[in-house]
């Protein structure tokens, strides 16, 4: 299972690929379009990713997860053209108790937006389109080189 799809997320997919018998708590995070952002509204958006860095990325906030906590980590982020509903991410941790599942998955997704270089375009009903936070669009690549040459 790649960590980067360009398909339609399903949450109880993934939360199945973390059930266990010794793992009686599975904790899902799972982040959608909507349909406005800072008062204005939004009619689609799109997901781009510098890809094998944004895999490598992924793995490595997996492993570290996995490391920190006796859990197992499931995780898919979704690129291109997402529509308002639409799965972008999904993360589903299974644990022994609640507690490390909920703290596992809260600090997956926080590290995701943190650290993997994927970045949103929404587009707007008033026929505009935006990057979200310009200084993360793929165009500001200076912060990516250290990275990009460690992923290669």
């Amino acid at each position: 299972m790649g960590f980067i799809v360009r398909r339609a997320l399903s949450v109880e997919t993934i939360a199945r690929a973390v059930l266990g018998p010794d793992r009686g708590a599975v904790a899902t995070f799972a982040g959608h379009v909507r349909n406005h952002q800072d008062g204005r509204e939004v009619l689609r958006l799109e997901y781009s990713a510098y890809e094998p860095m944004a895999e490598a990325e992924c793995r490595r906030i997996v492993e570290e997860a996995s490391a920190r906590w006796p859990v197992a980590v499931a995780l898919e982020h979704r690129i291109g053209r997402l529509e308002i509903g639409d799965a972008a991410v999904v993360v589903a941790v299974s644990g022994g108790h609640r507690g490390e599942a909920f703290e596992a998955c809260r600090w997956v997704i926080d590290e995701v937006k943190r650290r993997v270089p994927i970045w949103k375009r929404e587009y707007y009903a008033d026929g505009t389109e935006s990057w979200v936070d310009p200084t993360a669009s793929p165009l500001a690549t200076g912060a990516l080189t250290a990275r990009a040459k460690e992923a290669e």
